[in-house]
């Protein structure tokens, strides 16, 4: 007897295969819903779809599958260059937004945030679906649709804990108005399958944006943060920043009683090893590829070293590309074209461990007989070197993500690890610089 549909669905939902989109929940009429978003944040049935709904849901999960050669043809058929590793392309950047309030309050150069407040007061646009932080669960992301700059600018800066945006499909389907959509990589993925089948729940998007994606966190690097400050209750918080302060900025926890914990961003990074989210490690979508307009930090010396947010941005279809004409014109931005190459150099890393790491990971899970999401294309032909270099990085993650590593770690000091980690961090890259950009921009 073949499968249901939904058990087809709870095999994906209960697995390393969810990327926690929200689209299942969102469409689902109240009978999915997310019950532990402090803990794995998986989604649950507490009340089975019928089939057709079911089919629905299925056809929007990006866990699953999701075709990079068949969408690129829905969607990008006009762009006129393309990479495999950077996807389509119409024009590539080192940007940042000439306000400074906003280029100051982005995670980088603002540009995201400065493309809605422009489609906003032009009126091309008449709300903006974003993520920011929750009102009255002030430690958890919180999705909702911005009406005017100033929501648009509340929910600016990078969120590194897990986010659902698609659990709000009712309210973007039920807006009455035109809407641009700001999602990471799997949550656009979603956006774009039910787009694809002209699903009315997406009716409404006319612009989709989105950073560069690296790698999400469970709610447990909060905790853990915490911990280590001696500071036992998160709901206590006020406010939680990612980015704060000047770029790159700090990741910083405001309590109810006055108190403030703050770390360096590239300090905090410490907590990526013992709290990423497993699917982090199997997406190899880095730069958003299937976006109108994405954008990430612009890493290299000679924009770190000024201490203000600088942009690597990539337009992807043609409306995109105008957007950033017509921001240039009116002197609302700045926008120095770069190569595809000069590009993938400068996110050599977050290339490497993408779009290449990931095929060498999902050869390691199919020998010990995990499911792999299939994106219609392989990337193959890595040197041995490299392969030896996947291994080390899998066992710190295996060993580092255990519950005793995660205890230990939160017994010490933030200040001491984050410095420990990123001198480690950097002996690390140079150690390891020739292998992951041999052979990269081929």
């Amino acid at each position: 007897m073949a499968e249901r549909t939904i058990e087809k669905l709870k095999s994906i939902m209960n697995s390393d295969l969810c990327t926690r989109c929200g689209s299942c929940v969102g469409l689902s009429e109240g009978k999915i819903i997310f019950t532990d978003r402090e803990g794995k944040y998986l989604p649950k049935v507490i009340s089975e779809p019928d089939e057709l709904t079911a089919k629905r849901l299925l056809n929007s999960c990006p866990g699953k599958d999701f075709n990079f050669k068949e969408f690129r043809g829905k969607f990008y058929n006009d762009a006129p260059e393309f990479h495999t590793y950077t996807g389509p392309v119409f024009s590539v950047g080192i940007a940042h937004s000439n306000v400074p309030m906003i280029r100051n309050m982005g995670a980088s150069g603002g540009m995201i945030s400065a493309i809605l407040i422009w489609l906003l007061e032009n009126k091309k646009i008449d709300g903006a679906v974003v993520t920011g932080m929750s009102k009255t669960e002030p430690w958890l992301t919180k999705p909702f649709i911005a009406t005017t700059p100033e929501e648009i600018l509340s929910a600016a800066q990078s969120k590194y804990i897990i986010t659902s945006v698609n659990e709000i499909l009712p309210e973007i389907e039920s807006f009455n108005g035109i809407l641009a959509y700001v999602g990471l990589p799997p949550q656009v993925q979603s956006i774009r399958k039910l787009q694809a089948i002209n699903d009315p729940s997406v009716k409404n998007i006319k612009y989709i944006f989105g950073p560069f994606y690296g790698n999400t966190l469970h709610f447990s690097s909060i905790r853990s943060f915490l911990r280590s400050y001696s500071i036992k209750d998160y709901h206590n918080i006020s406010k939680l920043y990612f980015r704060y302060g000047e770029w790159p900025g700090n990741m910083r926890i405001e309590m109810n009683d006055g108190r403030i914990v703050q770390l360096p961003k590239f300090h905090a990074n410490y907590l990526i090893p013992f709290h990423i989210m497993t699917n982090s490690l199997l997406c190899t979508d880095l730069s958003n590829e299937f976006t109108d307009i994405s954008g990430g930090d612009a890493w290299a010396p000679v924009y770190e070293e000024r201490g203000k947010g600088f942009s690597l941005v990539i337009a992807r279809s043609a409306k995109g590309q105008h957007i950033l004409e017509e921001m240039k014109k009116e002197g609302l931005i700045t926008f120095n074209p770069i190569s595809i190459n000069e590009a993938i150099t400068m996110h050599s890393h977050g290339y490497d461990l993408k779009k290449r790491g990931t095929f060498i990971r999902f050869k390691f899970r199919k020998l010990l007989g995990f499911s792999n999401p299939d994106y219609g294309y392989v990337i193959k032909g890595f040197p041995f070197s490299r392969y030896l270099m996947e291994l080390a990085i899998d066992f710190l993650f295996i060993i580092l993500g255990t519950a005793p590593a995660r205890w230990f770690i939160a017994q010490i000091s933030p200040a001491f690890v984050g410095r420990v980690f990123e001198k480690t961090r950097n002996v690390w890259k140079k150690a390891t610089y020739s292998i992951k950009r041999e052979n990269l921009n081929q």
